[in-house]
């Protein structure tokens, strides 16, 4: 039997498992309600502060162009 979690955002009970389509939200709309906590910067990660040349670190490794999408 899978799992019963809270949705995060509204508490809902929702059962974790590949049909439940938001896990581990319990709608889209609570879903989009967290991406826009996130968007809006009311969720952070805490931590330093990043500079830039920390984002950019790395990026230069990677293969990211048209012709490796899938």
């Amino acid at each position: 039997m899978a799992p019963t979690v809270k949705c995060p955002t509204c508490s809902q009970s929702v059962v974790f498992e590949e049909a439940s389509r938001h896990r581990p939200f319990c709608s889209e709309r609570c879903k989009l309600i967290d991406l826009g906590e996130w968007a809006t910067e009311s969720y952070v990660i805490e931590g330093p502060p990043l500079e830039e040349e920390d984002l950019s670190e790395g990026l230069e490794d990677m293969e990211i162009s048209p012709k490796n999408w899938s």
